[in-house]
């Protein structure tokens, strides 16, 4: 199995530190509103590298965490004149229902950077004993230039960066520019403002920058050394870049042997943002299709190339993935009607040719998750079990190649039971109930009820007429 290394810029082969352990750390959202499909990408892309590594036989360490203290969230806990700690849990629990809905495995840890903060402080500590770090009335910097691979990851000449790092306009405004040795040092802990969720520490009470809270975080739950780190382009640099400053020098061995990172989508080749008026949430997609749609449709092109998503894709990924619903149903009511228990051996041979779409999936799985090309050998496998099964096939035979179909849609993540689809009275039975948990002020449940729906694919609007619904 190989790999492409952004550190190396080339195609490795993937062997892990330690047997067959695989410590694998994918940065996550930070949470001030609901996730948006760039932030689907990554979500997508490394979940399924991971069903595939357990597929292969690993055992699979998988963190990844949240944000949920940031200049972002505070402002949004200003503008809706509450705490930051609402915000972020608020936005926890719809990012795992958006989740949930893309067939997104549950990590083995989801670590929240407020609960980390003592090993923060701990890092901090150890880079200033190490003279690494320094601080200046309250903040404390990371001194850049002292780490001799500043730039390995992402290129950079050090002599040619400018400072612009996240999180550095806080110490600025605070302190000035010239407090810091070099204007490439960035921040790792600064004083709070007045309103601001703080805590104690040697240098101020305030909060952690940005980057230290992942090295923290992958230290903590899985090693000092790890096997893969993973996340969009966007992170390359400054934030992985200033990841791998900081656990080196503070840990004394190397971060991580492989780093992974998922190209950029655009909306209509154009970048996707609010003042474009292009901006999707995952919430906005589930409006129009099925989450399974968004995830064919993410791993119809390789993680490393760019993706352009659109209207015509999104009904194409919608048409390619009920192929894929339409062939296990017909496999399922096959195997119903199948009177024959034991394979011919005409099938049993047939059986040894399927095997060669599962050798053909694994093949481009193994060449650095090549999903586009692994789609295409389910598509095979489809088009093969359409010509060969049929109601007069053996059960034997079709539950070979059902069981070799599941395999592989099982590794890409994708659903394919079709959904029951719930009757017209049964939905307004349930939005009844809704209105009725609205008026008794148990908002709990009517959130439930509208969950509920959203996930058998009823969308509901609020009007002033009262509640529309339709099928997504």
């Amino acid at each position: 199995m190989k790999l492409f290394n952004t550190l190396s810029r080339k195609k490795e082969e993937f062997q892990p530190l330690e047997g067959n352990k695989v410590r694998m750390y994918v940065c996550g959202p930070t949470v001030y509103n609901l996730i948006h499909i760039g932030n689907a990408r990554p979500m997508i892309c490394f979940d399924t590298v991971r069903r595939y590594l357990e597929y292969k036989g690993y055992d699979v360490t998988y963190v990844s965490n949240f944000t949920d203290v940031d200049d972002k969230i505070i402002n949004k806990a200003i503008e809706e004149g509450t705490s930051a700690d609402v915000i972020s849990k608020r936005y926890i629990e719809e990012c795992k229902k958006d989740m949930e809905g893309m067939n997104i495995e549950p990590a083995s840890y989801n670590p929240l950077a407020t609960e980390e903060i003592g090993g923060m402080i701990d890092m901090i500590k150890t880079l200033i004993e190490k003279g690494y770090a320094y601080e200046v009335n309250g903040t404390v910097y990371y001194r850049t230039r002292k780490f001799e691979g500043y730039g390995k990851l992402s290129k950079k000449n050090i002599d040619d960066l400018e400072a612009g790092h996240r999180d550095e306009g806080h110490a600025i405004k605070v302190s000035g520019q010239d407090e810091k040795e070099d204007p490439l040092d960035f921040v790792l802990w600064k004083p709070k403002k007045e309103g601001e969720p703080s805590w104690e520490s040697p240098w101020s009470d305030g909060r952690p920058g940005w980057h230290i809270e992942c090295s923290v975080m992958a230290k903590r739950y899985l090693a000092d050394e790890i096997d893969i780190h993973a996340g969009g382009e966007d992170l390359i640099f400054p934030h992985h870049e200033n990841e791998i400053a900081q656990s080196e020098a503070a840990n004394g061995v190397p971060f991580a042997k492989y780093w992974m990172h998922n190209a950029f989508l655009n909306i209509d080749n154009k970048k996707m943002s609010k003042s474009a008026g292009n901006f999707f949430t995952v919430r906005d997609i589930s409006e129009n299709y099925d989450l399974q749609v968004l995830r064919f449709f993410m791993l119809s092109a390789h993680y490393r190339n760019p993706i352009n998503f659109s209207r015509e894709l999104m009904e194409s990924a919608k048409n390619g993935l009920e192929r894929i619903v339409t062939a296990a149903d017909n496999l399922k009511s096959c195997a119903q009607a199948a009177s024959l228990e034991k394979m011919t051996d005409e099938e049993a041979r047939l059986v040894d040719e399927a095997r060669k779409f599962q050798e053909n999936f694994d093949a481009a799985m193994d060449d650095d998750f090549n999903t586009a090309d692994a789609i295409a050998a389910v598509f095979d496998l489809v088009r093969f079990a359409n010509s060969n099964c049929s109601k007069d096939s053996s059960k034997e035979f079709i539950d070979a190649i059902y069981t070799e179909f599941r395999t592989l849609t099982d590794v890409l993540g994708l659903v394919v039971d079709r959904k029951e689809e719930i009757l017209d009275e049964d939905i307004e039975n349930l939005i009844a109930a809704r209105q009725q948990a609205r008026k008794d002020k148990d908002f709990k449940r009517a959130d439930e009820i509208r969950d509920q729906l959203l996930a058998q694919g009823i969308v509901l609007e609020d009007t002033r007429e009262g509640v529309r619904w339709k099928r997504a």
